[in-house]
C-alpha cells in the first residue's frame, strides 16, 4: 500500500512539474531551434566541400542568435513561477519532500544559469573554429535539456536519457560546457553546497 502511495505521489508531482515546464515553454521555440542547430551542426561537419561548410556555418548562426534571445526570455519568464514549484532535490532519485530535507536547487535559478550559457557560447568570438564553438553550443544545450528532464523526473532519470539518446554521460556532459557554466551550475546543483 506505501509503495503505491509512493508511485501515485510520484506520478502525481511530476505530471505537475512537466505541465509547468511545458506552460513557459510553449511561448518559444527552443526545442525547434535546438533541433535544427543538432541537425544543422551534423550538417556542417559532414560537408566535404569548405564553400559549402562555411555557408551551413553562416546559416545557423541565426538559429544560434534566435536560441540564445529565446533562453533569455524564458529564464525570465519562469522567474515568475511559484517558488515552491521550482524546487529540484539534489539527491539523485525522487523522494517524497526530498527537497526539504536533503538540499534542493531552484529551477528558476537554473535556467537563468543556462540561458547566460548558452548565449556565451553562442557569442563566443575566442572559440578557434566553427566547430568547438557548435561542440560548446550542443553542450550547453544538452545540459540545460538534463536539468529540464531532472526537474520533472530526477537526476538519474535525465541521466539514463542523455546516457541513452546522446551517448554522454552526466560527468561528460558537465566537463564539456564552458568553465564559467560549470562553475555557476556546480555550484548551484551540487548537494554538499546545501539548501
Amino acid at each position: 500500500m506505501a509503495l503505491a502511495v509512493f508511485w501515485i505521489a510520484k506520478a502525481r508531482l511530476q505530471r505537475q512539474r512537466i505541465t509547468v515546464l511545458a506552460r513557459f515553454l510553449s511561448g518559444h521555440s527552443i526545442e525547434k531551434n535546438i533541433e535544427t542547430l543538432t541537425e544543422g551542426y551534423l550538417r556542417a561537419l559532414g560537408e566535404a566541400d569548405p564553400g559549402r561548410r562555411d555557408q551551413v556555418w553562416a546559416l545557423l548562426r541565426t538559429t544560434e542568435q534566435a536560441l540564445c534571445e529565446q533562453m533569455r526570455q524564458l529564464a525570465h519568464d519562469f522567474a515568475t513561477a511559484d517558488p515552491a514549484a521550482t524546487r529540484v532535490s539534489k539527491l539523485p532519485i525522487w523522494l517524497p519532500l526530498a527537497s526539504a530535507f536533503a538540499g534542493s536547487f531552484d529551477m528558476r535559478e537554473a535556467l537563468r544559469v543556462h540561458a547566460r550559457g548558452i548565449c556565451r557560447a553562442v557569442d563566443e568570438e575566442v572559440a578557434k573554429s566553427a566547430k568547438d564553438r557548435a561542440f560548446a553550443i550542443t553542450a550547453e544545450m544538452l545540459l540545460m535539456q538534463h536539468t529540464c528532464h531532472w526537474f520533472c523526473r530526477s537526476k538519474s532519470v535525465a541521466s539514463a536519457r542523455m546516457l541513452a539518446r546522446h551517448r554522454t554521460s552526466y560527468e561528460q556532459l558537465v566537463g564539456a560546457v564552458l568553465p564559467q557554466t560549470r562553475s555557476e551550475y556546480l555550484g548551484l546543483v551540487s548537494l554538499a553546497r546545501g539548501a
